[in-house]
């Protein structure tokens, strides 16, 4: 594997331009000063309550509530790299609300024999329920947040890469503006020598975004957010993005439908609303359509999804367009829908249902990273560098056993950056996370939330499974 590309050492002996003033602060700084600020930074998160579920044993059921690791050394990116990544998200985003909106009318991708037709009718995540149905602008994915990580090149460059597109219930965007406040408050010398881009009107953009989707005859819409409840592992963030934008934040039980209108109990009496940011999956949004046994959701909503007079946000359905399956596609769609070039890259992908693809990947599982095409959070892969013999046999089996159930890419090794570790400055793999938002425009704020892997040499940032986060600094000009 090829050796991981720094982001702010040029040469052991050399740091990168747009690194140069902070690494020259950070060189005067006492290791007992940064320690100190770290304490405070984790007093200040646990009493705010910052908190994360992080789960064992996924089928164990068991989990504990803690803080995200906050690591105190930003991730600077600079100017002209940021707006090349903002072209390319601008570009793959608007690609994959122009697929969503075909699979479930025209479905002319399907016609051109660009995207095979069983990937979508045997796929668990698309939904016949949406066929023929029409979303306001026509925008599906409201809220994305694309996964976007860095690898060495043989040249000694950096290459940044797509590896993953989240489109249903992307999270993480409140640890991002949680971040820049904290860095704010302990280092606010720092933001006096750089010219750091703002990410705090992240909520303003957000509500602009939900009001600009609102079914047409609603002059004034009420937004509010819906979330699983407290016990769901990103409560806090749902209730930050109500407290945020000045909505409401509901649960499925504080609504109901009437006359194909979604109504909120309120001590007022009923409440219309109109745009519902909803933070549970497509199963558990109405009992009536999906799971039955779901109380978290509301009954009747989708009839009135239907019917044009409430806005769902992400739309039901998006996840056909974020499956792992469909997206060594995407660089196709951009072509197919947009007649461009794609900007930003794909991580190269095996299709293990592929038998061509699964014979490679089985003869060489201890070179790739393979992972369930619904899997999340870290969870249902195998990292062949870092896995046992015994891990990969039996890993082996189950591909085996389902190979449509996988996809296996090569071990990027990502990008470092250095991170205040206990040993001191070290550093560690990382990835970043933009959000990207549509609706009348597609727009979003400078950078994105970095997640870190803490574990040394560790290549899985996900929180769930112990990765901590930085602040993104995009350099102004």
């Amino acid at each position: 594997m090829r050796p991981s590309f720094d982001e702010m050492q040029a040469t052991p002996t050399t740091v990168r331009p747009h690194y140069k003033t902070y690494d020259q602060w950070l060189a005067r700084q006492p290791r007992d000063d940064m320690q100190a600020r770290r304490e405070e930074a984790e007093m200040i998160f646990r009493r705010v309550g910052i908190t994360f579920a992080v789960y064992g044993d996924k089928d164990s059921g068991e989990g504990t509530e803690r803080l995200i690791p906050f690591d105190l050394i930003p991730r600077v990116i600079p100017s002209h790299e940021w707006r090349e990544m903002e072209k390319g998200l601008r570009q793959r985003v608007t690609a994959l609300n122009r697929f969503i909106h075909d699979i479930y009318h025209g479905q002319e991708i399907l016609k051109a024999g660009i995207v095979p037709r069983e990937q979508i009718q045997n796929n668990a995540q698309f939904r016949p329920e949406m066929m023929g149905v029409d979303v306001p602008q026509d925008v599906y994915s409201h809220i994305a947040g694309i996964d976007i990580v860095r690898a060495a090149q043989p040249d000694g460059s950096g290459t940044y890469y797509v590896l993953e597109d989240n489109l249903r219930v992307p999270s993480g965007v409140s640890y991002m503006l949680e971040n820049r406040k904290m860095m704010m408050r302990l280092f606010p010398e720092l933001f006096a020598q750089h010219r750091v881009a703002p990410v705090a009107h992240y909520p303003d953009l957000l509500l602009e975004t939900l009001r600009s989707v609102a079914p047409r005859q609603v002059a004034d819409p009420t937004v509010v957010v819906l979330t699983p409840g407290m016990y769901n592992s990103a409560y806090f963030e749902h209730a930050f993005l109500a407290q945020q934008m000045g909505v409401e934040l509901v649960e499925g039980q504080d609504l109901f439908v009437k006359d194909r209108t979604v109504f909120m109990r309120t001590t007022q009496g009923p409440k219309r609303v109109d745009v519902i940011y909803r933070r549970l999956d497509d199963d558990f949004l109405d009992p009536q359509v999906f799971r039955s046994d779901s109380t978290l959701g509301c009954a009747g909503l989708v009839d009135a999804y239907k019917a044009g007079n409430v806005t769902l946000s992400n739309a039901i359905g998006t996840g056909i367009a974020d499956d792992k399956s469909i997206y060594p596609y995407v660089p196709k769609m951009v072509e197919f829908y947009l007649g461009e070039k794609p900007i930003l890259h794909n991580v190269p992908t095996h299709l293990c249902r592929e038998k061509d693809d699964l014979a490679y990947v089985l003869a060489h599982l201890d070179e790739l990273v393979v992972k369930e095409v619904h899997g999340a959070g870290g969870y249902g892969m195998l990292v062949g560098p870092a896995a046992t013999k015994a891990e990969i046999e039996d890993f082996r089996a189950h591909l085996v056993a389902n190979p449509s159930n996988y996809i296996a890419q090569p071990t990027l090794s990502l990008s470092t950056c250095p991170t205040f570790v206990d040993s001191g400055i070290a550093p560690r793999h990382i990835d970043l996370r933009p959000f990207v938002l549509s609706g009348t425009e597609v727009q979003m704020v400078p950078g994105g939330l970095t997640r870190v892997a803490l574990k040394e040499g560790s290549l899985v940032v996900n929180s769930s499974q112990g990765g901590g986060t930085k602040d993104t600094w995009v350099l102004e000009d």
